[in-house]
């Protein structure tokens, strides 16, 4: 709990000029951001701090957007042997009264053919729903490029192509 206040805190200090924020009952999500994708890139990923501030935890169990074919949950880890692997997980849960962080290298959204080029400074609509709160609409703020970019990565080897429905794909991205 006390990294993901910390990592909000530098987030909102960092980020003045850029950070957005949408609350919907006990639900806020802090600064919905998509790192502009390569030109050409077919998938892009999503991150955002999501905060709780009812008495009983929600869990993230869709996303919505139109500049995407698909929109997944995923979670990203690196065993042991310093592997990194990315795996379709079917919510994210927020505990109550918590902040949970959807950043590189952990929690993501992954956007999966993309329908249209994504511009720095743009802002596209998207729908998160969750469990208890429902449908929440937020905007997606295009940041400058950094962090791990996922629009670089060949995620048919996942089982996941950009033609694929979401359910179509496998969920053991990188597993043996």
């Amino acid at each position: 709990m006390t990294r993901a206040f910390g990592l909000l805190a530098a987030l909102m200090i960092s980020t003045p000029l850029y950070a957005h924020s949408v609350r919907e009952g006990d639900i806020e999500i802090i600064h919905p951001n998509i790192p502009q994708p390569a030109v050409g890139a077919k998938a892009a990923a999503g991150y955002m701090g999501i905060s709780n501030e009812g008495d009983r935890p929600d869990r993230l169990i869709a996303v919505e957007t139109p500049v995407a074919k698909s929109a997944m949950l995923h979670q990203s880890t690196v065993n042991a042997d310093g592997v990194a692997t990315m795996s379709h997980v079917d919510g994210i849960e927020v505990p109550a009264v918590d902040t949970v962080m959807l950043e590189p290298g952990g929690y993501h959204i992954m956007l999966m053919g993309l329908t249209q080029p994504l511009v720095e400074g743009q802002m596209v609509p998207g729908v998160l729903v969750f469990e208890h709160a429902g449908r929440v609409e937020i905007e997606f703020m295009i940041d400058p490029r950094g962090g791990i970019d996922h629009s670089t990565m060949d995620h048919t080897a996942m089982g996941h192509g950009a033609d694929q429905p979401a359910g179509g794909h496998g969920l053991n991205h990188g597993a043996p």
